[in-house]
Order: C-alpha cells, then sequence, then structure tokens
C-alpha cells in the first residue's frame, strides 16, 4: 500500500541550514473529501525565499511551522478528484509543499500544459521564478535597445530569466555568478554577452572591463560584494531592481554604498515582492510560455542547450 513521504521542518536553523533541520515521515496516503483533491507530486520548489520562512523573524511572508510540512510550490497529476474542475490525469500547479501526495479544496491548483511543455519549467521560468524576472525587469527597469543589464546570481531560477529577456528587449545582459563554470553556461547557453565570476580575486577590475560603458540597469539577488560593486558601474538614471540579498541571509547584512551616488546619478531603487503583483502574474506566464513555445526562451532546469 503506498505511504506519503514528507519533509517536516523539525526545528529552526540559527546558522546555515543543514539537513539535520528536517525530518522525514511516512505517512498514510490521504483521501479527498467533498470537493477535494489528492495530488501526486512529482516535482518540488526549492527557492531561496524559503530561507527566510525558516527564521520566525518578522518579514513579508508568514514563518514555516515547525513540526509542519515544509511548504512550495509543486507539480504533479491529479490521483483523485471529488471536484469537478479537475479531472484525474490532469498536471496541476499547485502549493501542496514537500511531500508526494497532498490534498487540497482546488484553491490554489492550476491545470498546466504538459505536453507542449516539461511540467517542472512550472516552478522555474513559467512559475513564480520566471514572473518575479519579468516583472522586475519590465515593470522596474524597463530596460531600451542599447541598454546595459547587470544580473546577479545570473544562472540561478530567476536570474536566467531576467538575462533572456533582457536580450529579447534588444539590451545587453552582463551576468555576475559564483565560478567559471557557471560564467561559461551564462554565455554559451543563456546568451548573456558576458558573465564575471564574483569569486575571482580580480572581480572589481573583470566587472569593469565587461562594463565599458557602464550599467543602466541592475537587477539584483545576491547582495554583499556583488552589489557594492555593480552600484559602483552605474550610470545616470540606473534602475535598480531589489529581487533578492541571499548574502544577507546568513551574513552580515549588506551595507548601502556612499547616499550621495543616488543623487549624484538620479538612480532609482525598489525593492519588489512577486506576490504583491499577482494581478500581472497571467499576463507574464503567457508571455513566457509563447517565447518557450516559440524556441526563444530556454526553459529547462538543467543545463542543457536543449530549449524547450
Amino acid at each position: 500500500m503506498p505511504t506519503n513521504t514528507q519533509i517536516l521542518l523539525d526545528h529552526r536553523p540559527t546558522g546555515k541550514v543543514s539537513p539535520a533541520n528536517f525530518r522525514i515521515v511516512e505517512t498514510p496516503v490521504p483521501a479527498p473529501g467533498p470537493g477535494q483533491v489528492l495530488v501526486r507530486h512529482t516535482f518540488l520548489s526549492l527557492d531561496p525565499y524559503m530561507r527566510g520562512r525558516l527564521s520566525d523573524a518578522k518579514s513579508y511572508a508568514k514563518p514555516q511551522e515547525v513540526g509542519a510540512v515544509m511548504q512550495g510550490e509543486a507539480v504533479g497529476v491529479v490521483e483523485a478528484s471529488n471536484n469537478a474542475s479537475f479531472k484525474p490525469g490532469e498536471t496541476v500547479l499547485g502549493r501542496g509543499g514537500w511531500q508526494r501526495y497532498a490534498v487540497s479544496d482546488g484553491r490554489d491548483l492550476r491545470v498546466v500544459d504538459a505536453k507542449a511543455i516539461p511540467i517542472q519549467a512550472y516552478l522555474g521560468p513559467l512559475g513564480m521564478p520566471g514572473f518575479t524576472a519579468w516583472y522586475g525587469l519590465n515593470k522596474i527597469i524597463a530596460p531600451k535597445a542599447g541598454e546595459t543589464v547587470v544580473v546577479s546570481a545570473a544562472t540561478g531560477a530567476v536570474g536566467s530569466v531576467v538575462g533572456q529577456l533582457a536580450k529579447i528587449a534588444g539590451a545587453r545582459a552582463v551576468g555576475i555568478a559564483g565560478g567559471k563554470e557557471k560564467c561559461a553556461y551564462a554565455v554559451r547557453e543563456l546568451g548573456y554577452d558576458a558573465c564575471v565570476d564574483h569569486k575571482s580575486p580580480r572581480f572589481a577590475e573583470e566587472l569593469k572591463d565587461a562594463l565599458p560603458g557602464g550599467a543602466d540597469g541592475l537587477f539584483e539577488n545576491v547582495g554583499g560584494e556583488p552589489f557594492q560593486q555593480a552600484m559602483r558601474r552605474l550610470n545616470n538614471f540606473a534602475r535598480v531592481a531589489i529581487c533578492g540579498l541571499i548574502a544577507s541571509y546568513e551574513g552580515a547584512p549588506t551595507a548601502l554604498p556612499d547616499m550621495r551616488i543616488f543623487l549624484v546619478k538620479r538612480i532609482k531603487v525598489e525593492g519588489f515582492i512577486q506576490s504583491d503583483h499577482l494581478d500581472l502574474r497571467p499576463q507574464a506566464i503567457n508571455e513566457l510560455a509563447g517565447l518557450a513555445i516559440a524556441k526563444k526562451l530556454i526553459c529547462c532546469m538543467a543545463r542543457t542547450s536543449a530549449r524547450c
């Protein structure tokens, strides 16, 4: 008889997250009640924002409950349904968390196309990370053809989409990533014009060389030294979208540069959370799906030259 494998948050981390902070349990597969749907998950999401939810500090998202299934998006197949909106065999995107099976009332589920696009893409380029990239680039940076956009964490779930969308908009895209392999992938597969390794001892010089004309936009996912050095390269009237500061999640807070730069260069800086703009998500996902189907957007999760 099948069982439900669940990953629970056992206790909150006090420093770096480790497997010891979690606990795996086996429970009976739940049965859907009236109006409910049973989903068997195929892929689970693992996103940077989850690190913040492991803390009980006040933030934009409710802390993950200790002793409960780790929350997050997942894609899977409807196993059984007592809800007329969903049929067994359909592929759905939902928020069932880190477990093999989940029961939903259907309000958090959306049927997705499992034929034209690999379903794991709905957790990445065609999901929350893709929407995050779409919003920050189009609504905050709004690059014009010929401008230059810098993207930190350039090969991550969000950054990989930002770079591609910047190129589609006619901008020059320069990535920042950790390691030569990631930088090579950013240029070879994602189409970045250049990518700089922030682990290099010559990082500041190499970033300067990659931006001979400066930068008009910065999509910030990291914070720390990459943010400090990218800010030094911004042009007048540059736009900065603050999406994440992962370097600060388990370390020292990212310090702002000399505040005069914001006045002298008339820089616009805006932090954003994608969940504040969900009214635009259908538009964004439709556009991203169209680009993927047209082979203009790499949507596969694995590092491969194949286009979805």
